[in-house]
């Protein structure tokens, strides 16, 4: 049952063609040139921002769509839905984006955000490093002042658009002495900076045309205007605001492809026989079925009621964590039900369902992993 406002969910719809077309032309036909590329065309994102596909939640005033996380939903769901969560959008959008919108001075806002709309400044974030994943308050590197300067000391590691992104939003010490309190969020622009050094580009499991990379910074030096609000050692709070949102982000995609990957299965053991059966005649079938579309509607309702908190400002984290952790864990559990419903074939590549299967597995990973989220629920039980 449908409760958001008819206009909203008018508009929604509306914008949900508008996604559809963009990834009908632009996205389909190029995503397994992609994949063998291990990068989406740089020239697609400028095409996203022609069709209006970036910055979407961004206020007007920014250059931005001027919409809600709603629509960074219908993104998500339309993205999945063809299995291809490759394009990063909602990392540019939806993870690093809002920082700008929440934290950043009235300049910063006016000097970056309305580049973030057009595809010509691909955003990341670094906050993984070598040696430290989920732990954040244990990073190494370092951003100590100098002068009007910060100068940049440090590896980050496993970071998504490493390869592409033209604005990186970088986790460092500005006062290691307080460990997690002296943590800033800084801004980097590859183009304009010396001692910055893309690594090699990561090869994966799944997810391959998602340009994952090693980054190194070496006495890099940005102006102390590129200091997230303008005020040191608030990067901690800054990632722990902003870290229920990413994780929900992660957990509407587990969703969406959750449906995806039904969809998939049921088309194909409708038309698929064995015993002079179609597969989906068989009892052992129905019920793996049925059990994998219950748990997609329950996944749906549980997700809905996070992302209308969130819209509303009152996501708890705690919320966001379970949403994380169940989605992605029963999102993987299906889709590994389905493939084997698929025989043999589920794992030739040729097969959609083997790529969303390769793909899976890192939800229960990035944003935190499944052992974190319990962790963060069980401390606030």
């Amino acid at each position: 049952m449908n409760t958001l406002d008819p206009g909203i969910s008018e508009e929604l719809e509306a914008f949900r063609s508008t996604v559809k077309k963009f990834i009908t032309t632009e996205v389909a036909p190029n995503r397994q040139r992609w994949r063998q590329q291990r990068c989406v065309d740089r020239q697609a994102w400028i095409k996203a921002g022609q069709a209006g596909l970036l910055g979407v939640s961004i206020p007007m005033e920014f250059g931005g769509g001027g919409g809600s996380f709603r629509h960074e939903t219908v993104i998500m769901e339309e993205f999945a839905r063809i299995g291809f969560l490759d394009f990063y959008i909602p990392l540019h959008n939806a993870i690093v984006a809002p920082y700008f919108v929440r934290f950043a001075s009235p300049a910063q806002r006016e000097r970056w955000l309305p580049t973030f709309s057009s595809g010509e400044c691909i955003l990341g974030i670094a906050m993984t490093e070598p040696g430290t994943g989920s732990d954040l308050q244990a990073i190494r590197t370092t951003a100590r002042r100098d002068g009007c300067c910060y100068v940049i000391q440090g590896q980050k590691s496993l970071i998504s658009n490493g390869q592409s992104a033209d604005l990186i939003l970088v986790a460092a010490k500005t006062d290691p002495a307080r460990k997690g309190k002296g943590i800033s969020l800084l801004v980097v622009e590859p183009g304009k900076v010396e001692g910055f050094r893309r690594g090699r580009t990561l090869e994966k499991a799944g997810l391959h045309a998602q340009d994952t990379a090693e980054l190194f910074f070496d006495d890099v030096r940005v102006p102390e205007e590129n200091l997230l609000g303008e005020v040191p050692d608030q990067g901690f709070a800054q990632l722990m605001d902003s870290l229920p949102q990413e994780r929900l982000v992660i957990a509407v995609q587990a969703v969406a492809s959750m449906v995806a990957a039904l969809d998939e299965t049921i088309s194909y053991v409708k038309g698929r026989t064995a015993f002079n059966e179609r597969i989906f005649d068989f009892q052992n079938t129905r019920f793996v079925l049925a059990e994998c579309a219950t748990a997609t509607q329950v996944g749906k309702a549980f997700v809905e009621k996070c992302v209308a908190q969130l819209v509303d400002g009152q996501l708890d984290p705690s919320l966001a964590a379970m949403a994380k952790l169940w989605a992605t864990e029963q999102h993987f559990h299906l889709v590994d039900r389905c493939l084997q419903l698929f025989g043999g074939y589920g794992y030739l590549s040729e097969y959609p369902i083997s790529q969303m299967w390769a793909d899976a597995r890192v939800q229960r990973i990035f944003g935190g992993t499944s052992e974190i989220m319990k962790e963060l629920i069980g401390r606030g039980l």
